[in-house]
């Protein structure tokens, strides 16, 4: 009989090759991470653009809209419609900056605040489980190496 007409069958996958390389590595634990990050903001109503948004006003009062587009990469259109729609949930609040006429900051309301004590309680609890298998140095030096990418 000859063999080379027999459909190969793998018994194991090899993704040793895959595993070498940064970008393939850092979206499998990102796909994990962000799978348990959607659940548990499920009850918060919030995705991860959102609570993004969120906490950086929550620890930037009065921060634009433009440096909310610089320091998380969205494109100012795609911003719009989401501030509309936190402002909408009664999440946050537009008030006039106070050194640029033209501009707005953005402020959490008492909700809002309320909403994001909860949110990021509920987060670093996920990021302790997520992780749960570092130890907290090893934790700490891959936010650094993450950092180094991305900065």
């Amino acid at each position: 009989m000859d063999d080379t007409n027999q459909t190969p069958y793998v018994e194991t996958v090899d993704a040793s090759f895959l595993e070498t390389l940064v970008g393939y590595n850092a979206r499998r634990a990102a796909l994990v991470v962000i799978d348990q990050f959607m659940q548990r903001m499920a009850p918060f109503d919030l995705r991860t653009v959102d609570f993004s948004v969120l906490s950086l006003i929550t620890h930037n009062p009065g921060i634009t809209s433009r440096q909310l587009c610089a320091n998380l990469n969205i494109l100012a259109p795609n911003l719009v419609a989401m501030i509309n729609s936190l402002e909408k949930k009664k999440l946050i609040a537009r008030k006039p900056h106070p050194l640029d006429g033209r501009a707005m900051g953005l402020h959490l309301t008492a909700k809002g605040q309320k909403l994001m004590v909860e949110a990021e309680k509920a987060v670093n609890q996920l990021e302790l489980d997520a992780t749960n298998r570092l130890t907290a140095a090893e934790r700490k030096t891959l936010l650094v190496l993450l950092k180094k990418i991305y900065k």
